[in-house]
């Protein structure tokens, strides 16, 4: 049992096979994919799952803190677990790749301008959007 299905169970999810199958694929995979591309990998471990019961499934995983929901700019919802560590996202905006970074720099920053603007920082998001600088001349 792999770590999105133990938090499933410890929100007292019920945990049916195409859940299941559907958190497998979440915590397997080391992209940011969409619900339909969530679909086409779930579907091949078993034909029955439909789009809507992942779209219905991320939904509740994301009503009960599971994963996490960003959208990139290309209008397609796309999810990952919620990190155990904070980090940051570098989108590619010819391919869609997403880069996930941390840097303290930047952390240490954000705070230091919440501070300056008379604000704790409790949370937030950064999403940076590039070309490859072989692709940007």
């Amino acid at each position: 049992m792999d770590r999105l299905e133990k938090l499933c169970i410890e929100k007292g999810l019920r945990m049916t096979e195409p859940r299941r199958i559907i958190a497998r694929v979440l915590a397997g995979a080391e992209d940011h994919p969409d619900a339909e591309e969530l679909h086409r990998r779930a579907n091949s471990l078993d034909g029955s799952i439909s789009l809507a019961t992942v779209y219905r499934t991320v939904k509740l995983f994301e009503d009960a803190g599971i994963i996490q929901t960003h959208a990139f700019r290309d209008g397609r919802a796309r999810y990952e677990e919620v990190p155990e560590e904070h980090h940051d996202h570098l989108i590619n905006v010819k391919t869609g790749a997403v880069v996930e970074f941390h840097s303290e720099e930047i952390e240490k920053l954000q705070e230091e301008i919440a501070l300056k603007l008379g604000f704790r920082l409790v949370d937030h998001r950064l999403e940076l959007y590039g070309v490859p600088i072989k692709d940007a001349e």
